[in-house]
């Protein structure tokens, strides 16, 4: 049963750190979601739809392009007449001012020629001036309503005299012309003006009600099939595309963008809140090490923050980026479970942003899957190999088999997203530089970095089998044994062996002081003091940690040589020190190693196979019987000091490590046969 009281046996700090995670990873998340405003589509007319299907998802209208709305009122202005109102006063005002100017000239001029001339002015006045007649010539209106008074007639565009032509057609008269020589001394043109008055209210209106245009064609359906994924986009397409996604901006209001906000926030909230519980219930190491945690929620981040920049500005496709990279990654420092969350975590928040997320989750769940189940352990390079085509086989494989149940017809097989698949799998492939990444970013090692730092031919392991052949030997040896230990209890087997190569590493230092490197009975120890012994031995432990350093061995590695002492003694020195100085009071500490204790299963182990191997050399004699029992008293030894306190490890899993220890070590000192010598 889940324990549902880890609340309270959680102290307010561990609380703090792990909401603290939740609510950072949430508001990143929201932040860089799409916007509503955001979500668009490319598409042109007479090209293949590129995205998923679209189904409409609300009732809208669509409307009418710009280019129809201009050929329809095009069209309806053919039958625009426009209104001018005529105004006799211009004519006669014109005349009066006319008369005035001849009332000024000389007295010579006769009476009948001033009233020839003003006649004249005043018979052009009945016909129609207008100041815009050759604009209306060239807008192709025939016609115009005179409006006079009460009276309202057609009038043809041709009959209607602009000012020049008035003017002209003034001149041209025969009475007129009779009286050049005073014309000389007046400007007629002055006395012309347009009596045709353009009506603007009137014409206004009767264009308002002529050229609108209902802007909307009909009206879409919610859930209607607006398109399907590579149909070619039409006219009518387009425009009810375009009407769509006007809808869509046009819909989130203010308010409605609070509301979707906060939906989103809840959504990812959720979401988060689940998978950090699920750390909490099942893998709450993780948040005793902040590493694995940093690194699980900022790959949920990263991957995210790509997912909506891709949506965002239409960028490719979504398929194009490697989500199964991040089980790989997690898998390869972490294990399966985790990894398998961690996916559904990201695919689930990612599939909120897409316009069919049911399909992005169907094909990427299953490939992620499938890369769980490939990377047990990554221990080569070819392994990636292996699982990038993997991934590629079952991704195009769902993707094929969802295109049969949803559109059945292989003549609208469309490969594009196929290419994204292969690609994003020629990625996952080329995945290995960022496993270097994060090694070093959050402090992780990989098993293909443990079995590069296990080759022999390292410069620290050559080093150690030409200085200290002994040592080197002894480590060998360890390794073997903690590494089929490691794998009965389901540890890092490779985490093992590879740390129990430079366990003594610091013997580099001074290796005759340690018996595996001694030959000849030759000991310097019979020159020294018991305490000065002990100090050389206890020594070895932090001269491994100096040349761990120098050589820049991961962390794991440099607490697997810290550590495979713990906080014991160098019991020899100091049990021999006790007997000779029997009323003495001892300083425990000039004994005993600088630890600490093993903390983490794969210290335990080797702590326990590096004692049992040194032991099993001073043997009398190999038998089963002296195997078991000094198995047995060198680790119920260990526990009772206490070695184990503090690491993950069981009374079950050191029972399975004696019987393990036991019969690896009864393998290797086997009883041989007498070969005979020949007569």
């Amino acid at each position: 049963m889940i324990n549902f009281s880890l609340k309270s046996q959680l102290s307010w700090q561990e609380i703090a750190v792990r909401m603290a995670f939740v609510v950072v990873t949430v508001a990143a998340i929201v932040w860089f979601m799409p916007r509503p405003s955001e979500l668009n589509f490319e598409f042109e007319k007479d090209k293949p739809w590129s995205e998923a299907d679209l189904t409409a998802s609300f009732s809208f209208p669509v409307y009418k392009s710009d280019n129809a709305i201009e050929k329809e009122r095009a069209e309806r202005m053919k039958d625009f007449v426009p209104h001018y109102n005529y105004d006799k006063s211009v004519g006669a005002h014109q005349v009066a001012l006319l008369r005035q100017k001849l009332d000024h000239l000389p007295i010579q001029y006769a009476d009948n020629m001033k009233r020839s001339l003003a006649t004249s002015l005043t018979d052009l006045y009945k016909q129609e001036i207008v100041d815009d007649q050759d604009s209306l010539v060239e807008k192709g209106i025939q016609a115009v309503k005179r409006i006079d008074g009460i009276s309202i007639q057609n009038i043809g565009v041709q009959q209607l005299l602009t000012p020049r032509q008035a003017y002209e057609l003034l001149l041209s008269n025969p009475t007129v012309r009779r009286y050049a020589d005073v014309l000389r001394e007046l400007n007629l043109n002055e006395f012309i003006e347009p009596n045709m008055i353009y009506d603007r209210e009137r014409n206004k209106a009767i264009l308002d009600s002529l050229l609108y245009v209902y802007p909307l064609e009909r009206t879409v359906q919610v859930n209607e099939k607006i398109i399907s994924h590579g149909d070619i986009v039409k006219e009518d397409t387009y425009q009810v595309l375009t009407s769509y996604l006007k809808e869509y901006k046009e819909r989130h209001s203010s308010d409605e963008t609070t509301m979707t906000l906060l939906g989103k926030i809840l959504y990812v909230f959720i979401i988060i809140l689940m998978f950090t519980i699920y750390l909490g219930i099942y893998r709450k190491d993780y948040f005793d090490k902040l590493r694995s945690a940093c690194m699980l929620y900022a790959l949920i981040i990263v991957f995210l923050l790509l997912t909506s920049l891709l949506v965002s500005h239409s960028l490719f496709h979504v398929y194009i980026l490697p989500f199964a990279i991040v089980p790989i990654f997690v898998r390869v420092f972490m294990d399966s479970r985790t990894a398998y969350m961690t996916l559904t975590t990201l695919l689930l928040i990612a599939a909120s942003m897409l316009q069919h997320p049911l399909e992005f989750i169907a094909v990427e769940m299953v490939s992620g899957m499938a890369v769980v189940f490939a990377m047990r352990e990554l221990s080569s390079r070819s392994q990636l190999f292996w699982t990038a085509a993997i991934f590629i086989l079952t991704a195009t494989a769902t993707h094929f088999a969802l295109f049969l149940i949803r559109v059945g017809d292989l003549q609208q097989f469309d490969h594009i997203e196929y290419v994204y698949l292969i690609i994003c799998g020629l990625i996952v492939f080329c995945a290995y530089p960022l496993l270097y990444v994060i090694e070093k970013t959050f402090g992780f090692v990989s098993d293909i970095t443990l079995v590069e730092l296990s080759n022999t031919n390292k410069e620290l392991l050559r080093k150690m089998s030409e200085v200290a052949p002994g040592t080197f030997n002894h480590s060998i040896q360890v390794g073997n044994l903690a590494a089929e230990v490691a794998r009965r209890l389901d540890a890092n087997a490779q985490l093992v062996r590879t740390g129990a190569l430079y366990h003594d590493i610091g013997k580099l230092v001074n290796p005759i002081y340690f018996t595996e490197n001694q030959s000849g009975g030759i000991s310097p120890h019979e020159h020294l003091s018991y305490i000065e012994s002990a100090q050389y031995i206890i020594g070895h432990v932090t001269e491994g940690l100096k040349l761990a350093d120098k050589y820049h061995l991961p962390r794991q590695i440099r607490d697997l040589i810290a550590t495979h002492h713990g906080q014991g003694k160098a019991k020899y020195f100091y049990i021999k020190y006790k007997n000779e100085h029997p009323d003495e009071p001892v300083d425990d500490l000039l004994f005993t190693y600088p630890g600490p204790n093993p903390f983490t299963k794969e210290q335990a182990i080797l702590m326990m196979a590096d004692a049992v191997e040194a032991a099993s050399r001073s043997l009398p004699d190999y038998t089963e019987q002296s195997i078991r029992t000094l198995v047995e008293r060198i680790i119920d030894g260990m526990v009772q000091d206490g070695f184990f306190r503090e690491c993950p490890i069981t009374f079950r899993d050191i029972q399975y490590a004696k019987t393990v220890l036991i019969e690896k070590l009864k393998t290797i000192y086997h009883t041989r046969i007498s070969y005979p010598e020949a007569n």
